[in-house]
């Protein structure tokens, strides 16, 4: 059985992965380029983001100091998106990272502020206690059948009760500095301790997803739960397993926010699931499951916090960062569920696949929804000072 489980857990992934795999040595040269078809997105969106900033504000955004800014800003994020490229693999989601965070940062401050447990105990603990919310996730889910959209959603609103009831409405500050260092220091003459945590994670995550069985089973289970199930696979075991490693990256990056911020509060991190899932969708990780890849999910957090950083650079107002991660979302799920149909008709190559009339209009579609974007983002740019200047 287990042999036939192995097969059924490669197949997944030589049909659907976005990552090159040892598996798949006999493949040709075109069928290994198409396996970086996830990365065209978010590279060319992240071309033509440098193209504008180097005509609106090269000396501004091109800075090391600038650039340092957003490898920190990312580094949040990249724990999340790789445990949320295997979640969507599995044709899951999880809406909870949010509140996950924000509780599990609370427990930390109080174990360290109020009982007086050393730094290097509360952190493993803190994240521990996330990786009991993702099981309990996974429970809700395997055990009682409820859809992941809306079982996350509800528990959602719980850790973040949760959080409120232990918090009282205090905001928790002052933390160690080793706790700090976490969130915010340098390694002298190299790069930021987060952004080493957050690629150390991808680096793990990418092992997960190409090495493992958990990767390739999740995969298989992605591309086809019932087949998945029918070959001896353990489905509800494996979906259980993501949704915990999602709970303990969720829990990390509440220690590494609770570090940045030196401070934390119940209703920290809000808008976390949103940009996490939004990161991986960019980096063409179908939302309908077995396909993913971690690298198009690191190119994904490194756009929206590039961009984010240039919207802030162009000193346009906060509340454009949305319009701009809006236009990226449905831009990527059009490139990417074109892509998946036109696999599954068989349509050749990505330059054969690109000839067709449907594929025109796509990207028809694509162009003029960034150009009003670009519009309305230059009027934002022209308008700045001029609102400023009101308040």
């Amino acid at each position: 059985m287990s042999d036939i489980t192995d097969m059924a857990g490669r197949t997944g992934v030589a049909a659907a992965s976005g990552e090159p795999d040892a598996l798949a040595a006999g493949a040709t040269t075109r069928e290994r380029l198409d396996r970086y078809v996830a990365l065209i997105g978010p590279m060319a969106m992240i071309a033509a983001l440098l193209l504008i900033m180097l005509i609106l504000e090269p000396t501004r955004y091109f800075r090391l100091s600038n650039f340092d800014i957003i490898l920190k800003d990312a580094a949040l994020y990249m724990p999340m998106a790789m445990a949320m490229t295997l979640v969507i693999c599995t044709r899951g989601i999880d809406l909870s990272i949010g509140s996950v965070a924000a509780l599990t940062a609370i427990v930390m401050a109080y174990m360290v502020k109020s009982f007086g447990f050393p730094w290097w105990v509360a952190v493993p603990l803190a994240i521990s206690l996330g990786a009991l919310c993702g099981l309990v996730n996974g429970l809700i889910i395997t055990r009682l059948k409820v859809p992941d959209l809306i079982g996350t959603l509800a528990m959602d609103l719980a850790y973040r009760g949760f959080a409120l009831v232990l918090a009282k409405g205090v905001v928790l500050s002052r933390f160690p500095e080793e706790i700090v260092a976490i969130g915010r220091g340098e390694i002298p003459g190299f790069v930021a301790i987060p952004v080493v945590i957050g690629l150390s994670t991808v680096l793990v995550g990418y092992v997960i997803y190409t090495r493992t069985r958990l990767g390739r089973y999740a995969l298989a289970i992605g591309s086809n739960p019932e087949a998945a199930e029918l070959t001896g696979i353990p489905v509800d075991r494996y979906k259980v397993y993501v949704y915990v490693l999602m709970g303990a990256m969720a829990g990390l990056a509440g220690v590494m926010l609770a570090g940045k911020l030196n401070a934390v509060q119940a209703t920290s991190a809000p808008f976390f699931n949103l940009h996490v899932i939004a990161a991986v969708v960019v980096g063409g990780t179908s939302l309908f499951g077995g396909r993913g890849s971690i690298v198009g999910s690191l190119a994904g957090v490194l756009l929206l916090s590039m961009m984010i950083n240039a919207l802030v650079t162009l000193r346009i107002e906060f509340f454009w960062q949305s319009v701009a991660s809006g236009a990226v979302i449905i831009a990527s799920v059009a490139f990417y569920t074109w892509l998946q149909k036109a696999d599954r008709d068989g349509s050749g190559g990505l330059a054969s696949r690109l000839a067709t009339p449907e594929a025109r209009r796509m990207l028809r579609f694509i162009a003029l929804l960034f150009a009003i974007t670009g519009a309305l983002f230059l009027l934002g740019w022209l308008f700045a000072g001029e609102t400023t200047a009101v308040r």
